[in-house]
């Protein structure tokens, strides 16, 4: 008897792994890459930079550089910037208010004010929009020398 219920509770055990484990055919559809195309939804937007980095070499302390980021909007929706924020107060980034239509450039401005500042920078501008993905991070990198100082 003991070996019945046994028997009878493994063979329900098994049973019941084997059901969970069963996936039906759309989800195995949704999960597989090749059945989906790796397709870009309707209605996302893409852009994409030109360059994601500007080093402006070696530079005079107290200098201030400006460098234009120039983007495409890649997608099928107008993109929209919602937001461009700096790792500090001595960048500051400037980006276009107005949706850039599919197909359309946009510039992203970032100016880097060096007072202060000494040897090599890497400063980051982030940058969030209705876009996939939602954020892109820009560079600005380079050298500043120091100020003599005079008696």
């Amino acid at each position: 008897m003991k070996h019945f219920r046994f028997m009878c509770l493994a063979i329900t055990a098994i049973a019941l792994v084997a059901c969970s484990n069963r996936q039906t055919p759309a989800t195995v559809q949704a999960d597989t890459p090749a059945q989906t195309g790796n397709v870009t939804p309707a209605g996302d937007s893409t852009f994409v930079f030109d360059t994601d980095t500007y080093d402006f070499g070696t530079i005079n302390q107290g200098e201030k550089v400006s460098y234009d980021f120039a983007f495409t909007n890649r997608g099928k929706t107008p993109l929209i910037i919602t937001e461009a924020s700096a790792t500090c107060g001595c960048t500051v980034p400037d980006y276009p208010r107005e949706p850039v239509k599919p197909r359309e450039k946009g510039v992203v401005t970032v100016v880097f004010n060096s007072a202060g500042k000494e040897g090599m920078q890497n400063k980051v501008v982030t940058i969030s929009s209705n876009a996939n993905p939602s954020t892109t991070r820009l560079y600005i990198v380079g050298n500043i020398k120091a100020q003599q100082a005079y008696n």
